[in-house]
Formats: structure tokens, C-alpha cells, sequence
């Protein structure tokens, strides 16, 4: 069977390393083929009018497309969360379960194993990269939204569906002051991803945790132990353990600017990532949504029970990068402009990519997936392909390509 070719005409390019201006990118097939300057004897297929960059990688799901992955674990629900975040450059992520019961958790990784079988079939199941189990072994002090109910000690039957090999790459967010290290050992040598999150934990806890092999924290900044004079708490710990890769939910709600800002100038742009917190209202016109004995309610950009508690976000990736761009410009002033926004985009993409021990994906270099994202200047989403398909149907009248 022969493999497809098609050349596009980038005006602007982003690599992951450097920016091209006026370049062509062949891809063949679903991956990469060459980048190379644009020539006056080759015709491009497709003229993209804008920047060209690698797909964003988000690494905690809950819902899209007026879905939520807890309410309904199944492959239908994980190709509408895929439809519903690829309209905002997302080419891959991780759909996430909230804390639950072990019955749903199972088949949360069913509908996840289901769909790594079929992604070499047109079912548009290519950027399910695994699965993010955020709870169920959280403080109780700093659950959150996540109910009550299902926070509880780690089983045999938890491990057991946590170290499942056949549902790709997996994050666990777990309170390290309630997993022991040795857990969190066995965990990462079977290849699972200990985040720290939902933690009341103290210094010591979190760095045995990270000796133990934990390497990122889930939403920095939010439902951790905070720091103080004598107790650095899981924020000094995030914010200084090079060892360490951190989410940001940076919708401007969870996390103040001038915080944002701090865990950029702290933890630099290698080890900061983008993360979206999505629920069901992303990629949608769901206003309400019920959770437990209350409501999630989306106004002014931002998701609360009737309480007033944040519970998740209605933040999607172009969002977060256009955030944290404008914030970094402002904070920033005596920065290059390019290098503030190379190290933006690639907090969308290469971060989590090498955070998950994904080669493949995260840049745009030779034999990569052609997962790439078309943004206007301002840093709107134009178009959105993965694995050499355009995805997003729904900006099909753009004047950036043709």
C-alpha cells in the first residue's frame, strides 16, 4: 500500500528548538518526512498563513465535549473528548479519572486499552495516549471536589489496574504522606508516572516520596500544602526540586498571575507544563453539569459548585497558552518576545512529552507524528492535525491556509 505525501507551505514554523520562517514540511503517511526552505521549483499542496507548531500534549483530562470520562468510561466518550479539545490544538492527551470506585476506575482503563487497539483504524482514537488516575489515595484535607467517598487506602485491586499494560502511558496523582515510598517505587518501575497531589504532605514526606521515584506534582499551587516560614510544605518542594516536573492551570482562576510568573522563574521552562483540568463544558455549550449533592456551573471562563468552590476548569489548551504568554510578556519585559514564546509553546507540548518518555510526539522534527497546530498571530487555534490529518473541521473556512 503506498503512503500518502502531501507538502505544506509554512510562512512560520516552530521546531521545538528554533523558529523558520518560509519553510515546507512533507509529511508521509502519519509521521514527519522533511523540513527544508521553501523553494521557488517546489509546490506546496497546502499554504499555511500562519505559525506551525507541534500539537499540545494535555495530561489532564476530565471531560470534553460536554463529557465527563467518570460518568461515562467509554471509548464513545474518549473520541468526544478528543473532538471536543482538538478545535484547541490538542493532539494527544491523557483522559483522567477523578477519585472513584474501583468498578469504574476498571473500566475507565477498558475504554483506554480499547482505544490504543483501534488507533491504527480511522476512529480518531490516535491522541489517546493512557490514562491519569487523579485520586483515589488523596488527603482528605485537600480532596478537593473528589468525593469523600471513594478517598481510601491503596489496594491490591488499585495496584493492580494502575500497572495494567495495556493502557499506554499511565499518571497516578497520590498524597505521598499516604502512599508509602516503597509503593511509589514498585509503581514506577512497572512504568507508571506518580504525580503529587491533593497532598497535606509535610517536606519529608514529598522528598521521600521523589527519592522513591515520583517526578511531577499535579496543579501546582492548588490543593497542597502551601509554604510558610517553617514548613516549606509541597509548593517549596515543587518549585525547587529539579528532580520535578509541574502542571500549571493557568485560566487566570486557579492560580494567580504573579504565581504563575514565580513557578515559571523557579522551575523554568523544561519542567513547567500546561494542563487544562478540563471538564465536560470544554468543546461545548454545557452551562451545568451535576456532581454529587451539588452542581458544576461554567460563568465568566470559570467552573464552581454552588458553594463557590473551583471544580475544574472550562480552560482549553490555545487558552492556556495564550495565558501564559501574555502573562510572561508582562512580567517579563526585557525578554525576547520569541524565546518567551517558544518556551510557552513548548510547556504545551515538548514538557509533557518528555515527562510521559514520549519520543515521537512534542516537536516537529524528521520521523516525529504529524501532530501540528496552525495559530494566527494572536494565538487562536486555525487548524489542528494529527497524524497528518487535519482534525478540526470546525475552522474550515480560515483564511490561514488554503
Amino acid at each position: 500500500m503506498s503512503i500518502s505525501m502531501t507538502t505544506y507551505f509554512a510562512k512560520r514554523l516552530f521546531d521545538g528548538k528554533r523558529f523558520h520562517d518560509n519553510v515546507y514540511l512533507e509529511v508521509n503517511g502519519d509521521v514527519i518526512g522533511r523540513i527544508t526552505q521553501a523553494s521557488e521549483n517546489t509546490a506546496a499542496d497546502v499554504i499555511l498563513n500562519g505559525l506551525v507548531c507541534a500539537g499540545f500534549i494535555d495530561t489532564q483530562v476530565n471531560g470534553g465535549g460536554g463529557v465527563l470520562f467518570n460518568y461515562a468510561p467509554s471509548l464513545a466518550t474518549l473520541l468526544t473528548m478528543m473532538r471536543g479539545h482538538s478545535r484547541y490544538g490538542t493532539t494527544a492527551m491523557l483522559p483522567t479519572i477523578i477519585t472513584d470506585s474501583s468498578e469504574v476506575m476498571k473500566a475507565a482503563a477498558n475504554a483506554v486499552a480499547e482505544a490504543l487497539i483501534a488507533e491504527a483504524l480511522p476512529t480518531g482514537t490516535s491522541g489517546i495516549l493512557g490514562i491519569h488516575y487523579e485520586g483515589p489515595h488523596l488527603s482528605n484535607e485537600k480532596r478537593g471536589i473528589h468525593p469523600s467517598s471513594h478517598v481510601r487506602s491503596i489496594s491490591d485491586a488499585d495496584l493492580a489496574t494502575f500497572t495494567r499494560q495495556d493502557t499506554g502511558k499511565v499518571m497516578v496523582t497520590l498524597a505521598p504522606e499516604n502512599v508509602s515510598p516503597d509503593i511509589i517505587t514498585d509503581l514506577v518501575n512497572q512504568g507508571v508516572v506518580v504525580s503529587l497531589g491533593h497532598s497535606a504532605a509535610t517536606v519529608e514526606q514529598a522528598l521521600a516520596a521523589i527519592d522513591a521515584g515520583a517526578t511531577c506534582t499535579t496543579h501546582l499551587f492548588n490543593a497542597m500544602s502551601g509554604l510558610t516560614a517553617r514548613e516549606p510544605g509541597l509548593i517549596n518542594i515543587a518549585l525547587s526540586d529539579q528532580r520535578l516536573t509541574s502542571g500549571l492551570i493557568v485560566d487566570l482562576h486557579h492560580v494567580h498571575p504573579q504565581n504563575c510568573a514565580l513557578a515559571y522563574q523557579c522551575i523554568g521552562a523544561e519542567r513547567l507544563m500546561l494542563v487544562t483540568d478540563a471538564m465536560a463544558h470544554v468543546g461545548s455549550d454545557l452551562q451545568t453539569l451535576p456532581w454529587l449533592d451539588s452542581t458544576i456551573t461554567r460563568k465568566d471562563g470559570k467552573l464552581t459548585l454552588d458553594n463557590g468552590s473551583l471544580a475544574g476548569s472550562c480552560l482549553d489548551m490555545s487558552s492556556a497558552v495564550r495565558n501564559m504568554y501574555s502573562l510572561l510578556r508582562q512580567q517579563a519585559r526585557n525578554h525576547d518576545a520569541n524565546t518567551l514564546l517558544a518556551n510557552v509553546l513548548n510547556m504545551a507540548s515538548r514538557v509533557p512529552a518528555n515527562l510521559l518518555g514520549i519520543v515521537d510526539r512534542g516537536s516537529l522534527q524528521v520521523g516525529s507524528k504529524a501532530d501540528f497546530v496552525l495559530l494566527s498571530d494572536d494565538l487562536h487555534v486555525e487548524g489542528t492535525w494529527a497524524c497528518g490529518v487535519k482534525v478540526d473541521e470546525n475552522n474550515s473556512e480560515s483564511t490561514l491556509y488554503q
